[in-house]
């Protein structure tokens, strides 16, 4: 059961981490093809998209602004409140 919590936790921090840092590098705009960030750039992109693009469907920006990534937060943050609370 704690190992389950763990890695619940783990799975949740990392997707945080991961929407943050495409939060930050769509303001700085970093270029997917630098040496040194474009591998990280990529990657960051590659894992979040695939949880971001359903909800632009549903939500296109609004005025220049992007709220997919708050929605994402804000869902993965409510699902691990449930399975919490199932546990």
């Amino acid at each position: 059961m704690i190992i389950f919590i763990q890695l619940i936790n783990l799975v949740y921090y990392a997707l945080v981490i991961l929407i943050f840092a495409r939060f930050i590098f769509s303001w700085v705009r970093v270029d997917p093809y630098h040496p040194t960030w474009g591998p990280i750039a990529r990657f960051v992109y590659q894992a979040t998209e695939p949880l971001l693009a359903p909800i632009r469907r549903y939500l296109p920006p609004q005025a220049g602004l992007d709220l997919s990534p708050m929605i994402l937060l804000f869902g993965i943050y409510i699902l691990r409140a449930i399975l919490f609370s199932l546990l």
